[in-house]
């Protein structure tokens, strides 16, 4: 309310990525060019089944920060359960089936 109080604008941190998603769709960026290097990683180690704690020791990362990475990528691509994540590294060839 200060924010706007001060004649600002103000966006919740989800309408921000909201916006920034709108954004980026429009110039062309697909949603996987949109990850980091690092936020890949992760995506393939999830649908390759990998626990939080494994991917932490692989990446020397605390799972709770793999934890923090796999909540980033639901918000990213806009997917709500683990199952969209394994589907959208399936489709766009972040890993395979086998």
């Amino acid at each position: 309310m200060r924010t706007v109080d001060r004649g600002q604008r103000f966006l919740s941190r989800k309408a921000a990525e909201i916006v920034a998603q709108g954004i980026t769709e429009r110039q062309g960026v697909s949603a996987l060019d949109s990850l980091s290097r690092r936020e890949r990683e992760v995506l393939r180690l999830v649908a390759d089944g990998y626990s939080s704690a494994k991917i932490g020791e692989l990446l020397h990362l605390s799972p709770k920060t793999v934890d923090s990475y796999r909540s980033r990528l639901m918000q990213k691509l806009q997917v709500n359960q683990l199952a969209g994540l394994i589907k959208f590294a399936i489709q766009h060839g972040v890993t395979t089936l086998e």
